[in-house]
């Protein structure tokens, strides 16, 4: 099982659609908070559906209460438009943490120093970044491909 980490994440539309997304590729989602949101709005539940109450999702008051749950930060992923290397190039593993930060700005570098590998999805230079829910669709389709490879 995937473990998709959300860092402070401001837009419930987005956070409801990729709660979807993990309900429907059995992985977890970690919300961390502040969000900018409040977990009952309306706009999450629209965007998750019914699909919101067999959601495997875990909250946390920062990103240190987070970083103490991983057992291995080797395995842990973060998604950076400034990133050198691309996510493509990465041997995704059952496991594996993907993070993704706030849609405004991105992971903060206090977060960035903290793991090894950040990644990046290309892109054309006509955008500065894709939307979250895009991103995570696109990182967790080819980390789902992998392991199923491997199965």
């Amino acid at each position: 099982m995937l473990n998709i980490v959300l860092v402070e994440p401001e837009i419930p539309n987005n956070t409801g659609n990729i709660g979807r997304l993990c309900v429907g590729t059995e992985s977890r989602l970690h919300l961390i908070h502040p969000l900018g949101f409040l977990i009952d709005d309306k706009n999450l539940k629209r965007s998750g559906l019914d699909y919101w109450v067999h959601l495997d999702v875990t909250e946390y008051a920062n990103v240190n209460e987070w970083i103490n749950v991983i057992p291995d930060k080797s395995r842990v992923f973060l998604m950076s438009s400034h990133a050198q290397k691309s996510y493509l190039e990465i041997d995704f593993q059952d496991g594996d943490w993907l993070v993704f930060g706030k849609e405004s700005v991105g992971l903060s570098k206090e977060v960035l120093d903290q793991f090894d590998h950040h990644l990046k999805i290309p892109m054309s230079d006509l955008i500065r970044s894709f939307n979250i829910a895009n991103s995570v669709a696109f990182v967790v389709g080819e980390a789902k491909r992998q392991i199923n490879l491997k199965v």
